[in-house]
């Protein structure tokens, strides 16, 4: 079973879970330095932890300012991955940026990943930069998640 929490940044022990698949995902196996990692906008931002079978696996932040909704820190544990959880956390963060009154939703997306949102609707802003050691472009949507399907699964 798939189940999905939410957290705000203001309490560090709520934190544990999204911060430990954060550090697995993107200090351990991408080699991104904790002091990047560790932007400090975890406390102004709405967190998603997602669980599989009591066993948190997948996380994602939304971060609001007056200029944009902003999706970010998504990260899947490597033996969560293949199952969609990564689709999940984005819906559900697209979905609550809507709900807040978002018509554009961002991300700054690794290169490499670029796929993966635009078949959320995301579309490629701009030219491509280097964060981390990696090069990312930021992308956009417009509106909701609803209507966006994955064709090869039905749903």
């Amino acid at each position: 079973m798939v189940s999905s929490e939410w957290i705000l940044g203001i309490n560090e022990s709520d934190l544990k879970e999204v911060r430990a698949i954060r550090h697995a995902v993107f200090c351990q196996e991408q080699q991104i330095a904790e002091s990047i990692e560790q932007d400090g906008l975890d406390a102004s931002a709405i967190h998603v932890l997602v669980s599989a079978d009591g066993t948190p696996a997948a996380t994602g932040r939304l971060l609001v300012t007056t200029e944009d909704f902003t999706i970010g820190r998504i990260a899947v544990l490597p033996q969560f991955r293949g199952k969609k959880l990564g689709d999940f956390v984005v819906r559900l963060l697209i979905r609550t940026a809507f709900d807040m009154g978002s018509e554009r939703q961002v991300v700054h997306s690794q290169l490499p990943v670029a796929g993966f949102y635009e078949k959320l609707g995301f579309v490629r802003i701009g030219e491509t930069y280097e964060e981390a050691g990696i090069t990312h472009i930021t992308m956009e949507r417009f509106g909701d998640i609803f209507g966006i399907c994955d064709a090869k699964e039905g749903k």
